[in-house]
């Protein structure tokens, strides 16, 4: 698998990452499923992980997908010393919706039980701010972040659904090695915003969230002819050929796509070896 490192930190890991989101929400697979397709991401080289504490059903089952992927790793028959989890905090999942909690208090505390729901034996790899709370100042929520860092909880801080002017102001409260913020042949506003660009400029690694659209749009790859031509012709699948258009947009980019089942792992690991055209790329960006 080939690699790339994060943000400036002289830490590679596989430049193609595996999400966790789809093991946890709803309609989420048995575990034993879920461990399987993670220990396949292993077997194909994938080492970097992305969850967060707010991938579960609901507030009741909160830290569910740190748990599943600590379980995942510790069972693990392979070498699992490479590998890096990034988790996120400052969502919250009331009757299983989406709510931005920035209260330091709460995020002191998150990171405290991600810390132990990923295992405890070691600094959080990478904790990222999952989402700027209105109601704080970014300074106000990562102060405890800072904290956190500083008293050995926390390796890495990142930040997600950031501005350029936010993720500025994160940067003078503490390092930052990577942004998480979405973006697909649906969503291309880090073209737009300056977030890829000053990514670029600041080396820190892009990690696009919803990389195919989300499951209610990922099927309508198949009816953009850019893509599904491109996909007949390489003979791969349509998410291959994403998967390989983000890695040409940016040398920041390091997608993640999820998995819930083998297939989609084996899949998603397979696009590091599509390779696409300065033309094939403008195809699709014409296209979407």
């Amino acid at each position: 698998m080939e690699t790339k490192q994060l943000g400036k930190t002289g830490v590679f890991v596989s430049a193609i990452g595996l999400g966790g989101m789809p093991m946890s929400i709803s309609n989420r697979p048995p575990e034993s499923q879920s461990i399987e397709v993670i220990h396949r991401a292993l077997d194909l080289g994938i080492t970097f992980i992305d969850t967060a504490d707010s991938y579960c059903k609901d507030e009741s089952e909160k830290h569910h997908n740190e748990r599943l992927i600590n379980k995942a790793l510790t069972s693990y028959k392979g070498d699992v010393s490479q590998v890096i989890v990034a988790t996120k905090g400052g969502l919250m999942r009331p009757d299983g919706n989406w709510t931005s909690n920035g209260n330091p208090e709460h995020l002191r505390e998150t990171i405290r039980v991600s810390f132990e729901a990923l295992g405890g034996a070691k600094p959080i790899d990478v904790w990222q701010y999952h989402s700027p709370d209105s109601k704080y100042t970014i300074e106000e929520s990562l102060a405890p972040v800072k904290e956190a860092v500083e008293a050995g909880l926390i390796r890495f801080v990142g930040v997600s659904n950031f501005s350029v002017e936010q993720i500025k102001r994160a940067q003078d409260v503490v390092d930052i090695v990577s942004v998480q913020n979405q973006y697909s042949p649906w969503q291309r506003q880090p073209e737009k915003d300056g977030v890829l660009k000053y990514c670029e400029q600041q080396e820190l690694t892009f990690l696009p969230w919803s990389p195919f659209g989300g499951k209610r749009r990922h099927q309508d790859l198949q009816d953009i002819p850019a893509i599904a031509n491109l996909a007949k012709e390489k003979g791969v699948s349509v998410y291959s050929i994403v998967l390989a258009w983000l890695r040409s947009k940016s040398p920041a980019i390091l997608p993640i796509p999820g998995a819930s089942k083998v297939s989609s792992i084996e899949d998603s690991a397979q696009a590091i070896n599509v390779k696409l055209s300065e033309e094939e790329v403008q195809k699709i960006d014409r296209a979407t």
